[in-house]
């Protein structure tokens, strides 16, 4: 009866201990069969395989470098432009120059080469900085908002663009109408000093503080170069030509209240005109 009564409560707390299943009538030490089974070979992941093919050999030569891009220096370029920009003797010549020429990354982001516009034959100059998105997308300079005033500024001293001649620094647009590098305008300033010389105008006219600065070789911003006549004396030029800054038309449309000392600016230019060379 007695041990009736301690199966009896064994059962119970099996039971109450969450024991509902009896899977064999002798006790099991799983401690005594580890101990007794050989170690399992662990099975190669993919893991492992691949690091045991990728593996170097110790007989393979080792796998060479990549090339790295060849690095030209900046003289270089600007040394290699000059003498290209300067084997150019006709205009046509020096806009197929130009436009093969690679020393300028700009060419790789632009949609499309401006060279010049207007009469090559002119007396007048005008040279701006860089092309904007207007001029990328039809492929002249100064065709844009600030082109069409630009235009009404040479109107007002009886000029256009049959008589006049228009062109930038830089052919290639910066992306985002960013200012142009001092490395980039270095790139393309011979073939502008070269188209100055083939143009050989009568007045040269740098249009914004960035060309004028540029052509100028001056330190002064265009607040303190306009209003001044210049002279430009190009490496290749035979006698120096005159020039004088014009306020950029695009800085006009933001501060109309230029105008005033640009109109100034024009008169004296078309003044200078006439005394070099009166018309017939």
């Amino acid at each position: 009866m007695r041990g009736e009564r301690t199966l009896t409560g064994l059962l119970d707390w099996y039971i109450a201990a969450g024991v509902d299943e009896a899977i064999g009538d002798r006790p099991i030490d799983r401690y005594a069969e580890s101990a007794r089974a050989p170690p399992k070979t662990p099975t190669p992941t993919p893991h492992a395989a691949t690091a045991r093919h990728d593996a170097p050999r110790t007989d393979a030569r080792p796998p060479r470098p990549a090339a790295e891009p060849r690095l030209v220096a900046r003289d270089q370029i600007e040394r290699g432009a000059r003498e290209i920009a300067a084997a150019a003797t006709t205009l046509d010549e020096l806009q197929a120059a130009f436009s093969a020429f690679d020393g300028c990354p700009l060419k790789q982001t632009a949609n499309k080469f401006v060279f010049a516009d207007g009469a090559p034959t002119a007396r007048v100059m005008l040279i701006g900085a860089a092309p904007g998105g207007e001029e990328d997308r039809i492929g002249l300079p100064f065709v844009g908002p600030a082109g069409r005033l630009l235009d009404l500024m040479l109107a007002a001293i009886g000029l256009d663009r049959s008589t006049a001649y228009i062109t930038n620094i830089l052919p290639w647009r910066p992306p985002g109408n960013r200012n142009p590098t001092d490395a980039e305008i270095a790139a393309c300033l011979p073939f502008t000093e070269r188209h100055i010389e083939l143009v050989a105008p009568d007045l040269l006219i740098p249009v914004g503080g960035t060309s004028a600065k540029t052509l100028l070789k001056a330190r002064e911003g265009i607040m303190r170069l306009r209003g001044r006549w210049f002279n430009y004396a190009g490496p290749g030029l035979k006698s120096p030509i005159a020039a004088r800054a014009l306020l950029h038309p695009a800085y006009l449309l933001r501060s109309p209240a230029q105008k005033r000392e640009t109109w100034q600016d024009l008169i004296q230019i078309r003044q200078r005109l006439d005394e070099i060379k009166p018309p017939q």
